[in-house]
């Protein structure tokens, strides 16, 4: 054999994952047949022909508008699934902005408009509000995409990103918390009032971790009722989630039309390491599945939430999001599941996503986001210029950091950066749908609970800091 074919056996290596072929080969195994995604000639919404389409959401119109709407999950996906399907279908239109997040923000903003202004039928709004947070199908959907992530992960990635993550993860949330209270403090906004009103409850990865118990801390520690402190750090939370959003299509776009420097964009990718090419590409995403296979994926993937649930009564120090990602973690790295569950389980969660990412936009945009706090965060230009800041901070820093720790700049922007100041669960979803990176949801639901309850705990630590 000569030395020119022995040359040509040896496996390829990869120094820098962006090289053009591997970004290629990236860009298509991330590309699912969605229901979300673009049709060539726009012909279908929700999958269907544009004619079959009207006569359906006529039909759950109809029954809105005369009080016959049903509750439980059959009126919530009826809801969601058409009028996401349609917001999806008009964001797609527009060539050149919809690789910028136009149609994740009309799913995520435009059902909460409509109910500012009267428009939607109010039985429409109790019924997905019921469907999202009484019944569960926030954590239907999360649960479904972390098992499907997690399982369907190359090994090798999740146990040479894990121990990285948290350097990008904690220097992420401390340099917002330092930095905008020095941009307050110039401004003449104030240091602490800075970092306690608007970082602190931007960085906290939600409401339940960041304005809810925080507007009770600072009620004790200055006297006043907590709802004194809650409009201002509510309104941080959601105009900060606005941002995450249009600065994650914002960075999806660019890395879609240039790399402008090495590392910047993997498009979908976290790492930059050396390894084999198929230690370091997420296989391409199936799009055919058995009736058995996705029923087994739905049991495993339901046990794995209530481990994380068990796990999260006994230890409440991590939220049972953190425990079921630790606890799939283990068992992939481990390799306890036979081979077929694990894809089982991946091809549940793919599924869920490209079937479902409409109708739980729309459910998260009538179930939490108030147009009249949106309204009243910008009635103050200093107030949005620091959280706008923070945001920033969050995303460049996570970025950067990550960047020097061999992290694509654009992946480690996303998550731990953006997905940190966004409103947790359902901020993370539309983030990561506005990048096109919904399989980094257990990296994002990760950086949400350990880094939120971090900021919680440096929170406590600083109230008596704050200005009485």
């Amino acid at each position: 054999m000569s030395k020119t074919e022995r040359t040509a056996q040896v496996p390829p290596s990869v120094t820098e994952v962006d090289s053009a072929a591997l970004a290629q080969r990236i860009q298509k195994a991330h590309i699912p047949k969605g229901a979300h995604l673009p049709n060539p000639r726009h012909t279908a919404i929700t999958g269907m022909p544009i004619w079959l389409y009207i006569i359906l959401a006529a039909v759950v119109l109809t029954a809105a508008l005369t009080g016959n709407l049903p509750g439980g999950m059959l009126g919530g996906f009826a809801v969601s699934m058409m009028l996401g399907g349609l917001l999806i279908w008009l964001g797609n239109l527009f060539p050149v902005i919809r690789d910028f997040g136009l149609p994740t923000v009309l799913c995520t903003f435009v059902p909460a408009v409509l109910i500012f202004y009267g428009v939607m039928p109010e039985s429409m709004t109790v019924v997905v509000t019921d469907f999202v947070t009484t019944h569960g199908f926030l954590d239907f959907f999360v649960a479904a995409v972390i098992a499907g992530s997690i399982l369907g992960a190359p090994r090798a990635l999740l146990i040479k990103a894990g121990p990285r993550f948290a350097i990008p993860l904690l220097s992420c949330i401390l340099l917002a918390f330092t930095l905008t209270g020095v941009l307050g403090a110039i401004t003449g906004y104030g240091f602490w009032t800075s970092v306690l009103t608007i970082a602190a409850p931007v960085m906290a990865g939600g409401l339940g971790l960041g304005a809810v118990p925080m507007g009770e801390m600072y009620g004790a520690h200055t006297g006043l009722d907590s709802s004194a402190f809650m409009g201002d750090l509510m309104s941080a939370v959601v105009a900060a989630n606005i941002f995450c959003i249009l600065f994650a299509g914002i960075l999806n776009g660019l890395g879609k039309r240039k790399q402008l420097f090495v590392g910047f964009s993997g498009n979908g990718e976290l790492m930059r390491v050396k390894g084999k090419r198929q230690d370091l590409v997420t296989p391409p995403k199936r799009t055919v599945a058995s009736f058995l296979t996705l029923g087994k994926g739905l049991a495993l993937t339901a046990v794995l939430y209530v481990l994380g649930v068990l796990l999260g009564s006994f230890f409440p120090v991590l939220h049972p999001y953190a425990w079921m990602i630790i606890a799939a973690a283990l068992l992939k790295i481990f390799g306890l599941l036979p081979k077929d569950l694990e894809e089982a389980t991946t091809d549940w969660g793919e599924m869920i996503t490209a079937v479902l990412v409409p109708a739980l936009l729309v459910g998260v945009s009538i179930s939490f986001i108030d147009i009249n706090e949106v309204l009243a965060s910008l009635g103050d230009p200093m107030f949005l210029v620091l959280v706008v800041f923070t945001v920033i901070v969050s995303g460049a820093s996570g970025g950067f950091i990550g960047w020097l720790l061999k992290f694509n700049f654009v992946e480690a922007a996303i998550t731990p950066g953006l997905v940190m100041a966004d409103t947790g669960g359902s901020g993370d979803v539309s983030v990561l749908s506005a990048a096109e990176r919904m399989h980094l949801m257990p990296f994002a639901a990760l950086s949400t609970r350990i880094g939120g309850a971090f900021v919680l705990f440096l929170t406590t630590m600083l109230v008596p800091f704050m200005p009485v």
